[in-house]
């Protein structure tokens, strides 16, 4: 079944639900070959609102199948096995729900087409109410307990009033899921599914045939003379900004203003400098490239129909070009940067790299205090935690402390522009870095080089931030830049 009948028939059985007529949409759904796990769901909660517990049994198990991390599965087979007296699977289902959660207070399912909350702590509720109907009061009381810990003012209630029986040793209700609550499928793509005329009835307007009344494609005309002979250059090449050109040798970048390419890359060069860099635009983003790394390309439609993708060069890439400030054609920066690039009063621009780099301006010859408590300032942390380099190793001659000559640090400044290294107190001693959590909220296949593909749940470690729209990150070993909208940030203790 190809996933626009898939589509329509889950889109039919839906609508049946909200009908009232259930039977319908249960064979509706059944129809459907090799459901996806959102649609396993589905069957598997109109089968519980039959009381047909082995078969949503079944469908759950589905469900699960096809998707291993969907929390909300667990949780309703779990209800299954409890409706079925199977004490001990139901407690494993509900303690795999809780593991899915990822330490988070709840997850909300409406992005996924599902307008329900799944809350931590409803499901540590039925863990208690599990162990107690194995005769483990005493784990069922502690449960309770870490299920304050997940607690909402809306839900504080339920656990108050489960924490009163479980004390009397007396059993109580469990959290169930509301009836009649589906995965619904994308709106945007049920709204393709309507048939759509945008070619409309053609008219005969005017016609050099006398009484022409042909309304096709090709009206009984003429044939026009003197006709073009070969096809005019679609008009997207000329829309193009920047000249094209083919990228020969890769290319890895050692500031944030460059941009990583490979061979066979097709750039956009929008400016070219005297000493040898090139502004381009690739895939959206802008930064330097050295131009000895590029070749010019001519897109027609001659060469697009007969010429194949070029294969790279085998000659070893030419040396880097060394960057000459006035000479170097500026990348896309974003607005603070190109602010701190242009010193106000004759400061001294003093590029430091952290974690992230960053930049902060001081007076022509400051001593070291001055510089210490500006890059203070702008990491948060104390001035007895910085340790300055001039070098990437912070050891020896090379770290900048109260009793350094300020003025033979100053001297190594290229115009008005000087690199220094920073590290936090814990990396002096190359302990790991301080870095962010974050989860995927979907999954990401990298379309560059240097891009980091992950899998929906998985968890990413934020290294720094590119712009407004990308992180850099790590995950499963790799390291690259992705999206900031397809992750979130992993809450600590449940807060």
């Amino acid at each position: 079944m190809s996933f626009v009948d898939t589509l329509r028939q889950w889109d039919m059985a839906v609508t049946c639900v909200d009908r009232q007529d259930l039977s319908e949409a249960l064979k509706i759904f059944l129809s459907i070959q090799d459901p996806n796990s959102k649609i396993s769901f589905d069957i598997g909660c109109l089968h519980l609102l039959n009381k047909d517990l082995d078969a949503a049994e079944k469908a759950f198990d589905c469900s699960i199948r096809k998707d291993e991390h969907l929390a909300v599965a667990f949780f309703q087979r779990g209800m299954t096995f409890y409706k079925k007296k199977r004490y001990e699977e139901s407690l494993a289902d509900f303690q795999q729900a809780f593991k899915a959660l990822r330490g988070n207070q709840l997850i909300d399912y409406k992005a996924l087409g599902l307008r329900y909350k799944l809350y931590a702590c409803e499901v540590l509720i039925n863990m208690a109410l599990c162990v107690a109907q194995l005769g483990n009061w005493e784990k069922a009381h502690e449960n309770l307990v870490k299920a304050l810990n997940y607690k909402t003012d809306a839900k504080l209630n339920i656990i108050d009033k489960a924490l009163d029986s479980a004390l009397k040793q007396k059993l109580f209700k469990p959290v169930e899921f509301p009836s009649k609550v589906l995965f619904k499928p994308n709106k945007h793509y049920v709204a393709e599914l309507e048939k759509k005329d945008y070619l409309g009835k053609a008219k005969v307007v005017a016609s050099v045939v006398p009484q022409d009344a042909f309304s096709g494609f090709a009206p009984l005309q003429p044939q026009v003379q003197d006709g073009p002979t070969s096809p005019k250059e679609p008009e997207v090449l000329r829309a193009l900004e920047g000249e094209p050109h083919t990228v020969l040798f890769q290319f890895v970048p050692e500031t944030s203003d460059e941009l990583a390419v490979v061979p066979g890359n097709v750039v956009f060069v929008l400016q070219k400098g005297a000493d040898n860099w090139a502004s381009v635009i690739f895939n959206g983003r802008r930064g330097l490239v050295p131009n000895n790394y590029l070749e010019r390309l001519e897109m027609s439609m001659a060469s697009k129909q007969n010429e194949g993708i070029p294969q790279p060069p085998s000659q070893e890439p030419p040396t880097r070009p060394k960057r000459k400030p006035g000479l170097t054609p500026r990348s896309d920066s974003s607005d603070s940067e190109r602010k701190e690039e242009q010193p106000p009063d004759n400061s001294l621009i003093v590029k430091v790299r952290f974690t992230f780099t960053f930049a902060v301006s001081v007076p022509p010859g400051s001593p070291y205090e001055i510089l210490i408590e500006k890059i203070s300032r702008k990491l948060n942390l104390p001035m007895t935690a910085i340790t300055l380099s001039l070098t990437p190793e912070a050891m020896g001659q090379s770290v900048i402390n109260d009793s350094t000559d300020m003025e033979s640090v100053w001297s190594r400044a290229s115009g008005v522009h000087i690199t220094l290294w920073c590290y936090a107190k814990e990396q002096a001693d190359h302990s790991p870095n301080i870095e962010v959590p974050l989860v995927a909220l979907y999954s990401y296949e990298s379309s560059n080089p240097e891009d980091l593909k992950f899998h929906e749940g998985d968890t990413i470690t934020i290294i720094s931030r590119v712009n407004q729209d990308w992180l850099e990150g790590q995950c499963n070993g790799d390291t690259g830049i992705f999206p900031a909208s397809f992750v979130e940030e992993v809450p600590v203790n449940g807060q």
